[in-house]
Formats: C-alpha cells, structure tokens, sequence
C-alpha cells in the first residue's frame, strides 16, 4: 500500500479509538486487516457489548428473570470476503443468559451467534460512488447450550422451550444493537479511501484474513 494510503488508514484508525490497542500503529496495514480493525476499534468505540448486554430480554421471552451475562465480540480475526466493489464481514460473538426463577438457583444458557454485513460501492448517475449498506443479519445457526449441571427434571421441559424460543428472538435483538453500529463505521470513512482497500483486497487475491 502506497504511503498516503497508510497515512489515511492509520489516521482513520486513530480517530475511531483515541487510545488503540498495543501494537496498531506498528501493525502492518494490508487492506483487509485495516478494514477488519475499523470494524473491531469501532464496536470498541461505541461499546457494542455493554449494549449487547443491556438488551432487556423480559419483554420478549416473557420470563421470571433473564440477563445477558459475559458478552464476547471475536475481534481477534474477523473474517473477511471481497468481489469487485463488493464485500462482507462475518462477526462472531458469544454471551451467556442467566435465568432465575423462584423455584429454582440459576441456570446458564450459553449463546452462540455469527453475524453477517454486504456493503458495495454504486455509482450514481454522474459516475460518483455511494457506500450502500446490504443485508445485515444473524445466520441460522444459533447455537444454545445449557451450562448448569444436574437440571432439575421439571425444568427440562421448560429449559427446551426457552432455548427454541432464544433461537428465535435473541438474534434479531442483537441485530438491532449491532448492525446499526456497524453501518455508522463504514458510512464515516472516505469513498475513495474504502474503494482503495478494496481493490489492494481484491489484488491479493484472498478471501480469509
């Protein structure tokens, strides 16, 4: 990447987390591994997991007590995919719902969850590109997983039926919180700067970071 490029990038960068985590400034800046930590400093800007985590859940599963607990973003290497001035991110992210009820100690749901954003570039009718904002959702593959040991039998039942009902509601609760978010992110930097990443993406010829 050329050295304007950099500069452009590092200062983007800089500006989204005013103290970045160790090592960013010294970090190598190819195309996808900036645009990866855009992603990550902006989620950390805007604490996208204290949000996650305030997602009030009575209201929509209709429970005794339920809280969303220990909210983990894989930040570490998130997946990128790139065609022509096209491409998506897949963030994976993880939290725990604690259940009380009356009758019984709490019970721990581990949740499990990848979340999935498009963008492209589109020109209008003067050939200036516009950042367009696709698809943002959750895939189908949710995955709930039930922590506490040696459940009650009574419970069993009702623990099943929670956790179809987490499948169902959680991740569009998460999408409302996150998508957003990410939107924002990419909406604030240059056209030409996000276009520049994306062709060096492209001419590395790599899907995965």
């Amino acid at each position: 990447m050329h050295s304007p490029w950099r500069l452009l990038v590092l200062l983007t960068l800089l500006t989204l987390h005013k103290q970045p985590w160790p090592g960013l400034a010294q970090a190598h800046l190819d195309s996808k591994s900036t645009l990866a930590r855009i992603i990550t400093q902006g989620l950390m800007k805007h604490k996208a997991e204290d949000q996650i985590q305030s997602i009030r859940l009575l209201d929509s599963l209709n429970n005794s007590s339920l809280n969303i607990t220990n909210v983990q973003l894989d930040c570490a290497g998130i997946p990128m995919s790139f065609h022509k001035e096209w491409f998506s991110t897949n963030i994976l992210l993880e939290f725990d719902i604690e259940l009380t009820l009356s009758f019984n100690n709490s019970t721990v749901l581990h949740t499990s969850m990848s979340l999935v954003a498009e963008f492209w570039l589109e020109k209008d009718e003067y050939g200036r590109r516009d950042l367009v904002v696709g698809q943002c959702c959750t895939e189908p593959n949710v995955l709930v997983t039930v922590l506490t040991e040696a459940v009650p039998f009574k419970m069993k039942h009702f623990l099943h039926n929670l956790k179809e009902n987490i499948g169902k509601t959680v991740p569009h609760l998460v999408e409302n919180q996150v998508c957003p978010l990410i939107g924002d992110l990419f909406r604030q930097l240059d056209v030409k700067l996000l276009k520049g990443l994306m062709e060096q993406a492209a001419a590395d010829g790599l899907d995965q970071l």
